[in-house]
């Protein structure tokens, strides 16, 4: 069983999505993938994909029994060939104004970006160490550039960026690599759940009088990124490349979006990146937004 695993790798997530796309393009790479998965029915839809070398796995990344638990399982069947890689996927998108968030939403929000990924990634570690294997953390270029109304999501990803800084320096004494993924508008199914999912349909009369209008442009900016979202396999090809390179970039920007931020993150003042963003989003200026400001 050890010499059948030889090239394991765990993605979470991959029950569709970014995840569901990776597990099978790493899979058609000759990667046997754990794919991870909550639901027994998404367990049966990667089972009737027919592909040996993709298995599913029960793991809610957010539960330390069941980490534990899928962590025993992936132990079990790969021996001391250990893990050639794990690629952090699982995530969830809050979108409200900072003002309004509910603190507990905000908590769920950082616990499944930033605080699972470090959960998972201990509990693996030995296995990845034994076989020197790689970790890939799935962000998003809002962890390099902050957008208004997003900042429960970029607070989550920002969090994420710092651990794989971190992470890297502290695993590469074992020749051990480290990468992130920041990709920018990929067409997933998070586009649906976020049109589901709009704050303004349950705000005050007081939040709509502060924050309605122009959050109503952050929504017809998110459905113009939707419109020209690039498909999930431009990810699933920069995942590959950081476990199977032989000198892996430390970090991969997915899409025109992604590198056009990316550039202007690095060239401009923040006052100037700010007014850029609120520019390229559509947004009214601060000051238009202020209740009662002619």
């Amino acid at each position: 069983m050890a010499e059948e695993h030889k090239r394991s790798v765990v993605v979470t997530g991959a029950s569709s999505g970014i995840g569901a796309a990776c597990a099978r393009h790493l899979a058609d790479q000759g990667f046997h993938v754990y794919a991870t998965v909550r639901k027994e029915a998404d367990a049966e839809d990667i089972a009737m994909l027919d592909n040996p070398r993709l298995q599913p796995l029960f793991l809610d990344v957010t539960d330390a029994d069941s980490i534990r638990s899928a962590v025993k399982t992936v132990e079990q069947e790969v021996g001391g060939a250990g893990l050639a890689g794990l690629v952090n996927n699982a995530g969830i998108s809050v979108d409200v104004p900072l003002e309004c968030v509910d603190l507990d939403e905000l908590r769920h929000q950082i616990e499944v970006n930033g605080i699972a990924p470090v959960a998972v990634t201990q509990a693996f570690l030995p296995l990845l160490r034994s076989a020197r294997g790689r970790v890939v953390n799935v962000s998003s270029i809002n962890g390099r550039v902050a957008t208004p109304f997003s900042g429960p999501y970029c607070m989550s990803k920002f969090a994420l960026e710092a651990f794989t800084d971190c992470l890297r320096q502290e695993l590469a004494p074992w020749g051990m690599h480290v990468s992130v993924i920041e990709p920018g508008a990929i067409d997933t199914e998070i586009w649906g759940k976020d049109r589901e999912s709009d704050w303004s349909a349950g705000a005050t009369k007081e939040e709509l009088a502060i924050y309605g209008e122009v959050f109503q442009g952050f929504r017809r900016f998110s459905e113009r990124n939707a419109a020209g979202a690039i498909p999930c396999e431009a990810v699933s090809r920069a995942i590959f490349h950081a476990l199977s390179s032989r000198s892996p970039r430390t970090r991969y920007l997915v899409g025109t979006d992604a590198r056009v931020f990316g550039w202007l993150a690095w060239i401009c003042p923040d006052r100037v990146l700010d007014f850029l963003t609120r520019k390229i989003m559509g947004l009214s200026s601060p000051r238009a937004a202020r209740p009662g400001v002619p």
